[in-house]
Formats: structure tokens, C-alpha cells, sequence
């Protein structure tokens, strides 16, 4: 018993979709094995996309902030922070751009979006509500088998994770979206207003599996 017990703890799913508002995914430790397998609504390909997020964390070093992995590209979208370097990193099939200046405060809450157009292969990045240029990063729709990942940073397909890439801390507010939204549609998630959920990943209605020590608990919030 106190082994099915263990199980039950360490791995929970959702296997219909739930409701995670007001909620926030908590990683309390530094691992290569804790995760959340989001499942998106059914898509053949992405040839635009918008993904949101809140986290917060006090880590020092580099960090996987969203992963999303095809058989193809383990990298088919990616939000990294680089420690050393001070930057965000958006890649879009295994090719990178990076964003400098973004006031990464340890401690508190960050929305980052991030959008891309496979058309033009431009991508911006949304930090806190404040745009950044657009940059070309690669063209071409991302197709394939689709492996959503938060916590860790996938090199392969579902795997391939490294202690120090890991994610620690708390996220929440997870919303993406098969197309760009507009500026007023990014105020209104940075401002938690009543804006349009993703279509693709859906905070509130979100099917998720988590692996090790992953909590839900309610959604950290400070008080003026």
C-alpha cells in the first residue's frame, strides 16, 4: 500500500480537461526527471503561433521556460534563458534568436509571450507586457508528432533532459494559441483580463500529466 501510495503522488494525470485557474504548477527541486506533459487540442501543423506563460523562480543559471519537441526537432519551440549570456532564446526548429534587456527579476511574477509566423519566419518576444523587435528565426510550418514539456528541456523527442536546464520554481497561466494574437489580446493576458483563451493549450481546460515531484497548489499571489 504505501508503495501505491508513492505512485499516486509522484505521478497524476488528468486525463480530461481541467479547470487550472487560480492554480500554478510548483517544481521545488532541482531534477532531470520532474515534468508536465501538456496535451494540446489535435493539430496537424503550426504555421503561426503565439504561446504565454507566467513564471517565477530564483535560479542563477540556465533554464528551459516551455519546450516542445517533434520527432524531426527537438527543438521545434523553445523558451530558454540563458544565465551566462542575460538572455531569452526563442528557438523555432532547431534555429535560435536571441533577446536581450529584459529585466528578469528573481522573485516574481514574468509573463513571457512569445510569437512566430512561419510565412515571414519572424519571431517577437512579449516580456512583461513590453514588445521586442521582430527577428528572423526560420520559415516553414513545424509539423510531426508534437511532445509538450514543462520543467524540463527535451534533446530528444520526450527525453534527453539535463539536470541543469531544469526548471525550478512556479508557472502558471499556460495559453497557446495557432496564430498570432494582437497587441491588445497580449495586454489583456499580461493584465490577466478577460482575454481569449489558446485554442491549442488552454489554462482552463488543460489535459496534463505530471511526472515526480510536481505540485498544483493555488496560484502564489501578493498582496498590496
Amino acid at each position: 500500500m504505501p508503495f501505491l501510495l508513492l505512485l499516486v503522488t509522484l505521478t497524476a494525470c488528468a486525463a480530461s480537461p481541467q479547470d487550472l485557474s487560480g492554480k500554478m504548477f510548483t517544481f521545488p527541486q532541482e531534477t532531470n526527471t520532474a515534468r508536465v506533459i501538456l496535451t494540446p487540442s489535435p493539430i496537424q501543423e503550426l504555421s503561426a503561433l503565439t504561446i504565454c506563460h507566467r513564471s517565477f523562480t530564483d535560479l542563477k543559471r540556465d533554464h528551459a521556460l516551455f519546450s516542445l519537441a517533434t520527432q524531426s526537432n527537438s527543438n521545434a519551440l523553445l523558451i530558454f534563458w540563458d544565465e551566462t549570456n542575460k538572455e531569452i532564446e526563442p528557438h523555432i526548429r532547431d534555429k535560435k534568436t536571441e533577446y536581450r534587456g529584459q529585466d528578469y527579476k528573481p522573485n516574481m511574477w514574468h509573463s513571457v509571450c512569445t510569437t512566430w509566423d512561419s510565412a515571414s519566419g519572424l519571431v517577437q518576444l512579449w516580456f512583461d507586457g513590453q514588445p521586442s523587435i521582430r527577428k528572423y528565426v526560420s520559415s516553414g510550418a513545424i509539423r510531426g508528432s508534437t511532445m509538450i514539456i514543462l520543467g524540463q528541456e527535451q534533446d530528444t523527442h520526450g527525453g534527453g533532459f539535463d539536470l541543469k536546464q531544469s526548471f525550478v520554481g512556479m508557472m502558471s497561466d499556460v495559453h497557446m494559441w495557432d496564430y498570432i494574437l494582437s497587441p491588445c489580446e497580449m495586454q489583456k493576458y499580461v493584465d490577466d483580463l478577460n482575454f481569449t483563451s489558446g485554442n491549442v493549450l488552454n489554462w482552463s481546460a488543460m489535459e496534463f500529466q505530471i511526472i515526480d515531484r510536481v505540485l498544483i497548489e493555488d496560484k502564489l499571489m501578493t498582496c498590496h
